[in-house]
C-alpha cells in the first residue's frame, strides 16, 4: 500500500488479489425449511436412533416377567408384539411429541386479556381501552 496525503491508497496488485479473493466465495444461499420438515427430522432422528432399543426394552420386560415371548400367533416368531417393539416405542415417542410440540393449546379472547390486563395499572387500562376504541373507530369508518 502506498500512502498519498496520509490516506492509505490500495495498489493495483492489492486490488487484484482481494477480487480474486471475492471470486473465489461461495455464494450465500438461503435455505428454508418448513416447520412440517423439522417435524419430519425429529421423527427420522428418534426412528434411528433410539427406536431400535425397543427390543432391549420388550426383551427386558419379558424377562423380568419370565416370558419367552409375547404370543404365538406367528409360530416361530415369538408373536406379533415382538414384530412390534420399535413401533411401540415410536407410538409412545409420538404421541408425547405432538402433544408436546405441535398441538396448540386453545388460547382463547379472554386468556389474552386477562394476561394483558394483569401486568397492566388502572391508568394504563384506561389507555389501552381508548386506543382500541379509536383503532375500532376507524377500522369501521373504512368499511
Amino acid at each position: 500500500m502506498q500512502k498519498e496525503n496520509n490516506t492509505a491508497v490500495p495498489s493495483s496488485a492489492t486490488a487484484r488479489v482481494r477480487h480474486r479473493k471475492r471470486s473465489n466465495e461461495f455464494p450465500r444461499k438461503e435455505i428454508s425449511i418448513l416447520p412440517v420438515q423439522w417435524h419430519a427430522l425429529c421423527f427420522g432422528l428418534f426412528a434411528s436412533i433410539i427406536a431400535p432399543f425397543g427390543g432391549f426394552f420388550a426383551s427386558g420386560f419379558k424377562r423380568a416377567f419370565k416370558i419367552k415371548d409375547f404370543g404365538d400367533s406367528i409360530p416361530g416368531h415369538g408373536g406379533i408384539t415382538d414384530r412390534m417393539d420399535c413401533q411401540m416405542v415410536m407410538a409412545v415417542f409420538a404421541y408425547i411429541y405432538h402433544q408436546s410440540f405441535v398441538v396448540r393449546e386453545g388460547i382463547s379472547v379472554e386468556m389474552i386479556l386477562d394476561q394483558i390486563l394483569k401486568s397492566l395499572t388502572f391508568q394504563e387500562q384506561q389507555i389501552l381501552l381508548m386506543k382500541l376504541g379509536q383503532i375500532l373507530q376507524e377500522r369501521l369508518e373504512h368499511s
